[in-house]
């Protein structure tokens, strides 16, 4: 079982995240490459939500192929251009993640490798046995 960290002593997460996340020994760990918001068929929408819908939607296959979900996931990486972004990546963040909510990152970054990217996510799951 994952311990959760989120101390009296520390302001309380500003979302759905928790401060701090302990996976016992033994469990696996799988890290993900980041996602960008690109599908199968080579296309890239045009708003942040329909990105990001599409790198957690990327991410939950992969997690599956690991036989992992993501209750499993301990971290989010997110990484957007615009701060004006920011709620919309995480109001379909917030749809995807599961208890015990994982700890989370968001950067606002100057840009991609195509301009037409707005979002990329990464995480980090354990599976705990």
């Amino acid at each position: 079982m994952k311990k959760i960290f989120n101390p009296p002593s520390v302001r309380r997460p500003f979302g759905n995240y928790n401060h701090g996340l302990l996976v016992p020994p033994g469990a696996s760990l799988l890290v993900t490459s980041g996602q960008l918001g690109i599908g199968l068929d080579e296309k890239v929408p045009q708003d942040v939500a329909a990105q990001a819908e599409l790198c957690f939607e990327a991410i939950k296959v992969i997690l599956a192929e690991a036989e992992m979900s993501f209750a499993d996931v301990i971290r989010i990486s997110g990484f957007v251009t615009k701060r004006e972004d920011f709620p919309a990546y995480m109001a379909v963040r917030d749809r995807f993640t599961l208890d015990p909510k994982p700890v989370s990152t968001l950067i606002i970054i100057n840009g991609f490798t195509r301009p037409e990217f707005l979002v990329e996510v990464e995480v980090t799951a354990a599976k705990v046995f």
